[in-house]
C-alpha cells in the first residue's frame, strides 16, 4: 500500500541555531518503502556507546541540540531520528496512519537497519511512550536510559493536566507550535521557537502533530496497551542496565508525581535529578543533564 506523505522543503531548514548537524535518510525500511525517515548520525560510527534520541510532540531532532554535543564529548555515537510526521521525515496526509505501532515498528526497523548495539536510550514524551517499550524486543541492543517527562500508558490518563492537552490540541488542528513551545518553555528565543515550527509549512504537514495526544493509551481497549503492561513488567523485572532519571519540575502534565510513578518501575533507577525551572520540554536544559548522566556513568570527569 502507497502512503501518501508531504516531504518538507529543505529551505525551511535553513539557518537553524546552534544545529549544524548533517541529515541523513532512509526510505526502504520494510513495511514503510517510499516514506523517508530522517536521522541525525553523529560521532565514529565504531564507537563501543550509541545514544538513541528520540523526541516527542510536537519536536524533532532539534530538540536533543544541547545534549548532542556532550555526548559526542564522551566518545559516543549520536542517533537522533524523527518520527514519521516530524522534523525532516516525511508525514503522510491522512490522520488515520499514525497509530502506535506504525511508529513504534518503524522504530525497530530503523535500529535493526542501523544495526544499533551497546544503546542509551534518551528519550522523552512521546519518545518515551514508545521508546519505553522497544527494549524488551530487543533487549540484547541496550545498556543504559536516560529518561525524563514521559511515561508508560497502560490504560488511564496521566491527569486532569493531560486532559486538559488533549482537549486544547483536539481544538487546534493547525497548532501554532512556534507559540505553543514558547509558552511551555521560558528560555526559547523566537529563532528556536521559529525552528520547532519549521518542519510544518502548512495545516496539511501536522497530521502527526494532531495525532500523537490522541493516540495516549487512556483507555485499557487503545493500541498499545498490552504491549506496555508487558514493557511496565519488563523494566520491572528484566532491566539491569544503569538508569538517570532528570525531571523538568515546572510540567503540567508529565512531572515529579507521574515520574515517580515511573521510577518505581524502573530496577534500579536512582531518585531524579530536578530542574527546577525546567518545563516539559526539559532537554532545552540538556547540557546539564547530560553532564549529570555521564559523571553519574562515570563517562566524564
Amino acid at each position: 500500500m502507497v502512503i501518501e506523505a508531504k516531504r518538507t522543503p529543505d529551505s525551511q531548514f535553513s539557518d537553524l541555531p546552534d544545529y549544524p548537524f548533517v541529515p541523513h535518510y532512509v526510505d526502504d525500511l520494510p513495511g514503510y518503502e517510499g516514506l523517508r525517515v530522517h536521522y541525525l548520525d553523529e560521532g565514529p560510527k565504531d564507537s563501543g556507546r550509541v545514544f538513541l534520541c528520540l523526541h516527542g510532540q510536537p519536536t524533532w531532532s532539534f530538540l536533543y541540540r544541547k545534549m548532542i554535543p556532550v555526548f559526542l564529548e564522551s566518545g559516543a555515537r549520536v542517533v537522533c531520528p524523527d518520527w514519521l510526521g516530524f522534523g525532516r521525515s516525511d508525514k503522510p496526509v491522512d490522520d488515520d496512519v499514525y497509530t502506535f505501532h506504525f511508529h513504534r515498528s518503524m522504530m525497530i526497523e530503523l535500529i535493526k537497519r542501523l544495526d544499533l548495539q551497546n544503546v542509551t536510550l534518551v528519550c522523552q514524551d512521546w519518545g518515551g511512550l514508545l521508546g519505553l517499550t522497544i527494549p524488551q524486543d530487543m533487549p540484547e541492543r541496550f545498556e543504559r536510559l536516560l529518561v525524563m517527562n514521559t511515561a508508560i500508558a497502560v490504560g488511564q490518563s496521566p491527569g486532569a493536566g493531560f486532559d486538559a492537552w488533549r482537549a486544547y490540541n483536539r481544538s487546534q488542528p493547525d497548532m501554532d507550535i512556534a507559540s505553543l513551545m514558547k509558552r511551555g518553555t521560558s528560555v526559547l528565543n523566537d529563532a528556536e521557537a521559529a525552528a520547532y515550527a519549521a518542519p510544518f509549512p502548512d495545516i496539511s504537514y501536522k497530521g502527526g502533530v494532531r495525532r500523537f495526544p490522541e493516540l495516549v493509551m487512556t483507555d485499557p481497549e487503545m493500541e498499545g496497551v498490552q504491549t506496555s503492561i508487558a514493557a511496565t513488567e519488563w523494566w520491572k523485572t528484566q532491566w539491569t542496565g544503569q538508569s538517570f532519571m532528570a525531571v523538568g519540575a515546572q510540567d503540567p502534565v508529565l512531572g515529579p508525581n507521574q515520574m515517580e510513578a515511573l521510577r518505581a518501575n524502573i530496577a534500579g533507577c536512582p531518585p531524579p535529578m530536578m530542574v527546577e525551572d525546567g518545563g516539559h520540554f526539559v532537554q532545552e536544559w540538556g547540557e546539564e543533564i547530560a553532564r549529570a548522566a555521564l559523571k553519574s556513568w562515570g563517562d566524564l570527569d
